[in-house]
């Protein structure tokens, strides 16, 4: 059978989460499905070597503007002409007018839970606001159409279930993402220095993989970032990755610490390659998230061997387990708490990097393949 599978930006330089699921999945089915085959649509783009093609893997370099036209009328229309028995979704929208067979993966419906004006009238960039008005366009009627629907986390599935009044719907699947084998601790004396010397990081501090969405929580955090210096008297800093500084100005301007910047440095994009090298060196990782479907960086940073500061909200709690000091992430004392608590107490910090390790064991991106494929099977079965 054939299967079509949408991949619209993996090809592109700076790839962001929904990206990585995605190639790793394509990469990993490469090595566990030589049954089936498969039609990889993605938009042409720089990074053109992300994937090869195989015997039963093939590429369609699907050109289509603006990523709304691409999806709801040149991937259906390509996917047609390639004969796919099915066509997974990967990144929370598909076509909604799609004769093929439809899954698709709702990484969250956060764009779901608040009104459009809120999104409209709300933080985050214009690019992101368009984007989460188009998916409560979508999604409502990509779930009433798809065969299957694969969610990240079962508090992810629950927040779907009980929005769309579908908590018996044997149609929703629960399938873990992965960490990929590079995040692990790295000890190479000459690697360290090199990534340390490449994006100029310092040589303490805390990292933080912020961005200007609200959920990330970047104005809480950096408050408490600054009430731990004042508390401790540390030469801290913080690293944060790619964040624009007119953003960073204003939110520093908003907690009245303009001077906080001379403790922060901004690496600009990362290559996720150099990202255990970068988790490695790092004191503790804090992801004080108000909302996330599942975290990656979370067991990235765990499976470095990095002591986790995390939330008690959505799905933090579920992927992180007992490895991480879970804080409330509304409560920026209960941030400066946790991090006094490992800055000062290096026996705790060995165990949570002990802790951090093993629990990152548990989540693989084969064993998300193999969850995938057996949901392709269990649809290509059933509309046989």
């Amino acid at each position: 059978m054939k299967i079509g599978i949408e991949a619209q930006r993996i090809f592109r330089n700076k790839k962001h989460g929904m990206d990585m699921v995605a190639l790793e999945l394509i990469r990993n089915l490469q090595q566990i499905d030589t049954v089936n085959e498969y039609v990889i649509f993605v938009n042409p783009d720089e990074d053109n070597t992300a994937i090869k093609e195989t015997a039963n893997f093939k590429i369609d370099y699907l050109e289509g503007g603006s990523y709304p036209f691409w999806e709801q009328v040149a991937l259906p229309k390509a996917a047609a002409k390639h004969g796919c028995h099915l066509l997974h979704c990967t990144s929370n929208t598909a076509p909604v007018f799609c004769k093929i067979p439809l899954i698709v993966t709702l990484h969250d419906i956060i764009y779901m839970e608040s009104s459009a004006l809120d999104i409209i009238r709300g933080n985050g960039s214009n690019y992101q606001k368009f984007g989460n008005v188009y998916r409560r366009l979508i999604v409502p009627k990509v779930i009433r159409s798809s065969k299957k629907i694969i969610t990240v986390s079962n508090f992810e599935k629950d927040c779907i279930g009980k929005f769309f009044s579908m908590q018996n719907d044997a149609r929703l699947y629960t399938v873990y993402n992965g960490v990929s084998e590079y995040f692990k601790p790295v000890t190479d004396p000459v690697l360290l220095k090199t990534v340390k010397e490449k994006y100029n990081l310092p040589d303490r501090y805390f990292f933080f993989l912020g961005n200007t969405h609200p959920k990330k929580n970047t104005r809480g955090t950096l408050a408490a970032f600054s009430q731990f210096l004042k508390e401790t008297g540390s030469d801290m800093k913080l690293v944060m990755i790619d964040y624009d500084l007119y953003e960073l100005q204003r939110l520093l301007a908003e907690i009245n610490d303009v001077h906080l910047i001379n403790h922060i440095v901004i690496t600009g994009y990362i290559n996720n390659q150099d990202l255990p090298a970068i988790y490695a060196q790092s004191e503790v990782f804090l992801y004080p998230s108000l909302r996330e479907s599942f975290g990656i960086p979370l067991i990235e940073a765990m499976a470095c061997g990095v002591p986790v500061i995390t939330s008690n909200t959505s799905s933090m709690p579920e992927i992180a387990g007992d490895a991480a000091i879970l804080i409330d992430p509304f409560k920026p004392e209960e941030i400066v708490t946790a991090m006094k608590k490992i800055y000062n107490d290096s026996s705790l910090k060995t165990k949570m990097s002990m802790a951090g390790i093993e629990q990152a064991r548990k989540f693989s991106w084969k064993a998300m393949a193999e969850d995938v494929l057996k949901i392709y099977n269990e649809t290509l079965k059933a509309i046989a």
